[in-house]
Order: structure tokens, then C-alpha cells, then sequence
């Protein structure tokens, strides 16, 4: 009888095993039960891989290894031959392999004292606890490869950095973070974590693990739509906000449905509310659901944003990641309920800012409340009025008309079709049925900010920035549209 050979650990695994080990056990033996990537994903992987490019242009000179990772072994001769080569002051994608684990090193600096830095190279703009084992491992492999590492630690984008226009000045766009204390912590144990995964792959079964809160923590689980396609339709993770070790007691007494959470269960109160509708299978409606609703100044606005976030600033007097508005839309209801509808889409490649803020005071006018939903216009208005300090005033005499309908009805309302979720898009179409973003070619705002982009690329033809256009606007208008629909549901409920 044949004897399965147990997969080799690599750092990325090993970070998934530390996650969960049954996410490490799909990875290695049941990969199509993932969730295809989406391109909002993918981009936002390209992203990354287009920071850690650009800090390679820190380390002149350095030797990039461009065997990838199905020909590792080949990749580990060609790093030994650079960390030979006297003349090579840094190696990119280095790779090792100690202990049947394989690391690729973003950076490897080498040091006059002939030691080297270990240089992980991330696009956020802190460091994370993940950060340390991932740094950890690789930091292991090398030693036990015979690597002489004085440094180890993580290069990362700077949140203080302000773009001024002209070239990145890219040792001021990213800094060191020096994680080498941490390091050297966390080496008596990572043997045995080690040991632990491998023990865990060479077993004839998939563990048996419940998905739960760490599914989603430090990074979302590709196998979370597998894991939970058998979960009860009113499933205790759809209670808002609960914790971790309240899913834990639930597990340990065998409930994983919400109907059978017994009545002394100590949950929040809207926890509790959503349990008693789900029992109950009703619907939850405060009293001070009509106030929110109809303590309001026409004419009503509906007002939603979308704004794009690069971790590399493309704007004068821009940081990393700073959200920069390029579309707003504005349905507007008369007292006599005739409903109009404004948009803005900026479409040149320059900042957008000065001629957002602009447009978007002449549709709000003077008067009339405004309905969002979440507190995120409301921010992007105060950013945009410390930005515009001209306007400031006018900007920022808005906010005072600003109705936030999503805490509104997280207060005031619940409908067990939401399943615990207060987003929009779960919203929706449990109130208003008709209205669904199935159809719309950009559904949700990650996608429309990387489209968006897409857009304003020189090299997109012009008959698709069209479409790409026509879409933005689609999608922006029917978030819009949504709140409007959504209010009127809500008044008949009265």
C-alpha cells in the first residue's frame, strides 16, 4: 500500500496553517474546493507585487531570482550563486529550503561584516501581528540554511509620507520596521509549530474544525464558502458582532443554530433581537424608526460616494492609501415625491478633489436633509473641506443635514433576511426585492475603484473607458436609488 507523501511546508503555508489547520489541509490536498479569486482580489494582489517592486529601487545594484516557485529547487542555486558573488549587494526573491520548509526572502541585504538583512516587504502601512511569524519563518529557514542574519524586519509603506507631485522619494515612501527581537522570540517554538503542520498533513483525515471568527482573521479564508455550505440558514455567526469565545460555548454545547441558542444565553441587545425575531420569525420595528424616517427637511437627498485609495499616491499632497473621491450620486425626493437624479464622474487623470467638492455643493444646495448610508460621505466631506479650506466652511455646513440610514435601522429595525448583516447589499434585497446588483457589471466598490483606474489608464481603449464609465454610474446611482426604495419599504412598516 501505497504511503501519501506529506506536502512541504513553504512560508505562505505555514502562516495558513497557523490560521487553521484545515485551511492548510485544502491548500495541499483539495485545492479546487476554493473560491475562485476575484478581480478585485487579483488587483489588489497586483498591487502588493507592485509595492514590493518598487522597493527594490532602495537596493541598487541588487539580483533579482526569477526562477518561480514550481522550479524552487533551481531558485535556491541560482540564490547560492549571488550570495557568493561579492559584487551583488542584494538579492530579490532569494530562496531557501531547511527543513523540508521553503522560503522566498523579498529582500536580502548583504552587510559589509558579511551578515545579511531579512527584508519583508509589505504594502500596509504598520505592522501587523501576522507579520511576526511570517518574518519569523523565513528568519528560521535562513539560519538553519547556514545564513548569517543580523536584521530582520518589515519595509513598509509610510503613513506620514505626503506625495509632492514630482518622483517618489521612495526613502521616504516606505520605512523599516525592525522586528528582530520579535524574531529571535519566536524561534524556541517554531520547531514545533512546524512539526505540528507536518504531523497534522501526514494524517489519513482533514482535521474537523468548525469555521468561525478565524476564518476571517488575520486573512479571509479562500475555503470559507465550502466550509460553511451546510451551515443552518439562521447560523449563530449571524449574530452581529459576537465574539469568538461566545461561538465557542455555543460549539461546545452543540448549537449552531440561532432558534436553538437557549433563552439565558448572555448576548447583546441586538443580539438578543435578532434571536427573537428569528424565533419568532418577525420582523423588528422601534418605535423611533418614524423619527428617524420622517424628522427630515425637503427636499431629501440620497447621497453616495465612491472614492479610490492607492497605496501609492498618485496626487500632490497625497498619502498612501488616502481616499480620494471621483464619483458622487444624488437622487433628490420633492415633498411632492417627485424624485430627481444627479451624478458626478471625474474623468480626467489629475486630482479630482477640487471639482468633486464644487459639484457636489451645487447639487446639495442650501437645504434638505441628506441620507447616506454609513458614516462615510460624512468623513470624505470633512477630509475634502481640511483639503479645500476655501470651501471649508460651505462643506462642512453640510454635515449638520447628514442622516445616517444604515444606523438608523441597525437601531430601529431588523428583518431576519438579513442574516446579521446591515451592508446594503444585504439590505436590499430583503426589503426591496426588485432591485438587485446581479445585473450591474461593477458591484461593488473595491471593483469600481480599481475600474476606475482602468478608466484613466492611457493605454485602455477608448471604447472600453466607455463601458467602464457607464458602469461607475450604473453602480453609484443604484446604491443611490437603493436608499430611496429602502425608506419607502420602512415608512409602510410604520
Amino acid at each position: 500500500m501505497n504511503q501519501k507523501k506529506t506536502p512541504m511546508l513553504s512560508k505562505s503555508r505555514f502562516l495558513a496553517g497557523t490560521q487553521c489547520h484545515l485551511r492548510l489541509w485544502h491548500q495541499c490536498y483539495n485545492r479546487e474546493l476554493a473560491t475562485a479569486v476575484t478581480p478585485a482580489q487579483q488587483a489588489i494582489f497586483d498591487a502588493g507585487q507592485e509595492v514590493g517592486r518598487l522597493a527594490t529601487g532602495l537596493f541598487p545594484g541588487g539580483v533579482l531570482i526569477e526562477e518561480d516557485h514550481f522550479h524552487h529547487e533551481e531558485a535556491v542555486q541560482s540564490t547560492l550563486a549571488a550570495i557568493h558573488n561579492p559584487d551583488v549587494p542584494a538579492i530579490f526573491e532569494a530562496a531557501f529550503i531547511h527543513d523540508d520548509v521553503r522560503v522566498r526572502v523579498d529582500i536580502l541585504e548583504r552587510l559589509q561584516n558579511g551578515g545579511w538583512n531579512l527584508i519583508e516587504v509589505k504594502s500596509a502601512t504598520s505592522v501587523k501581528d501576522v507579520y511576526h511569524s511570517d518574518v519569523g519563518v523565513q528568519y528560521a529557514v535562513l539560519k538553519g540554511s547556514d545564513l548569517s542574519v543580523v536584521r530582520a524586519g518589515i519595509l513598509h509603506l509610510n503613513s506620514r509620507y505626503v506625495y509632492d507631485g514630482n518622483q517618489h522619494q521612495l526613502d521616504s515612501l516606505f520605512t523599516f520596521s525592525d522586528l528582530t527581537e520579535l524574531v529571535l522570540a519566536l524561534q524556541e517554538d517554531l520547531p514545533a509549530r512546524v512539526a505540528e503542520l507536518k504531523k497534522m498533513l501526514a494524517a489519513a483525515r482533514a482535521p474537523h474544525i468548525l469555521p468561525s471568527r478565524h476564518c476571517h482573521s488575520p486573512y479571509g479564508c479562500e475555503f470559507w464558502e465550502h466550509c460553511t455550505a451546510d451551515m443552518p440558514e439562521f447560523w449563530v455567526m449571524h449574530l452581529t458582532g459576537i465574539r469568538e469565545e461566545r461561538l465557542n460555548e455555543l460549539a461546545a454545547m452543540g448549537i449552531e443554530d440561532i432558534r436553538d441558542i437557549p433563552p439565558d444565553f448572555h448576548l447583546t441587545e441586538l443580539q438578543n433581537r435578532i434571536r427573537s425575531c428569528v424565533v419568532g420569525r418577525e420582523e423588528y420595528v422601534s418605535p423611533e424608526l418614524e423619527e428617524e424616517l420622517t424628522g427630515i427637511e425637503y427636499p431629501l437627498h440620497f447621497l453616495d460616494f465612491e472614492t479610490v485609495s492607492p497605496p501609492i499616491p498618485l496626487y500632490p499632497n497625497t498619502r498612501p492609501y488616502q481616499a480620494i473621491p471621483f464619483l458622487w450620486s444624488d437622487h433628490i425626493l420633492s415633498e411632492e415625491n417627485d424624485l430627481a437624479h444627479f451624478s458626478y464622474l471625474f474623468k480626467e487623470d489629475t486630482d479630482p478633489r477640487e471639482d468633486f467638492a464644487e459639484t457636489l455643493l451645487e447639487a446639495l444646495g442650501d437645504r434638505g436633509t441628506v441620507f447616506t448610508y454609513s458614516n462615510y460621505e460624512r468623513r470624505m466631506v470633512t477630509e475634502l473641506a481640511e483639503y479645500l479650506p476655501q470651501r471649508s466652511g460651505r462643506l462642512l455646513a453640510t454635515l449638520d443635514r447628514f442622516k445616517d440610514l444604515q444606523a438608523a435601522i441597525k437601531r430601529h429595525f431588523y428583518n431576519v433576511s438579513f442574516h446579521g448583516s446591515f451592508s446594503l447589499k444585504s439590505v436590499l434585497p430583503a426589503l426591496v426585492s426588485s432591485m438587485s446588483y446581479d445585473d450591474l457589471l461593477i458591484q461593488e466598490g473595491t471593483y469600481a475603484s480599481l475600474q476606475y483606474l482602468q478608466m484613466l489608464n492611457p493605454e485602455t481603449p477608448a471604447e472600453e473607458k466607455k463601458k467602464i464609465e457607464e458602469a461607475l454610474l450604473a453602480y453609484c446611482s443604484h446604491d443611490t436609488l437603493a436608499m430611496v426604495k429602502i425608506r419607502e419599504v420602512l415608512l409602510r412598516r410604520l
